[in-house]
């Protein structure tokens, strides 16, 4: 059988998906030596290595994958947002701040960006702006339980008693729609 970068691509999909990351990894740069401008491929290996804990190479391939997207004419709003989530995890406030920034002005409407700008901001300790952000993200997709649980939190940190209220019967309205 030939080998092809979809071939590869799919097989290293399917050993990321059983937490063989060295094997995954390794299938995709040899899928990358088919389609070296492969921005998916480029995603995708990001992706890998950031479930493998290996934060570096992730934010690299991840910002490869951001860059050969934005030339192809893709929006690189999926990258931005694994980006901004991979650099709050690392501890990388700043650089957090600025994939939220940029995928936000590729997509206003992205609910989950604008909850990872919420959080980072948070963690600023920019309470103010994080609120503003977490109710963007649930005026976005009012059913986003994150969103809502962040802002509860934040609420919690301005003394906003009646925010909480309001976004705790809402959570419990989500978890009831669940069952």
């Amino acid at each position: 059988m030939t080998e092809s970068f979809e071939l590869l691509n799919n097989q290293a999909i399917s050993f990321a998906s059983h937490g063989e990351y060295s094997e995954a990894i390794e299938c995709f740069k040899q899928a990358l030596q088919f389609e070296r401008d492969n921005h998916l491929l480029w995603f995708n290996l990001g992706v890998t290595y950031r479930d493998s804990g290996d934060f570096d190479n992730a934010r690299f391939a991840l910002e490869k994958a951001f860059h050969l997207s934005r030339e192809n004419g893709e929006s690189g709003e999926d990258e931005a947002e694994v980006l901004s989530q991979m650099l709050f995890t690392s501890g990388n406030l700043e650089e957090a701040f600025k994939y939220c920034t940029i995928g936000l002005n590729i997509n206003p409407l992205n609910a989950h960006i604008w909850n990872n700008l919420g959080v980072v901001l948070f963690n600023m300790q920019s309470y103010e702006l994080a609120e503003s952000a977490f109710e963007h993200a649930i005026t976005i997709n009012p059913y986003y339980y994150d969103a809502l649980f962040n802002l509860r939190d934040t609420y919690d940190e301005l003394g906003n008693a009646d925010g909480r209220q309001v976004c705790e019967l809402k959570m419990k309205e989500i978890n009831r729609k669940d069952i």
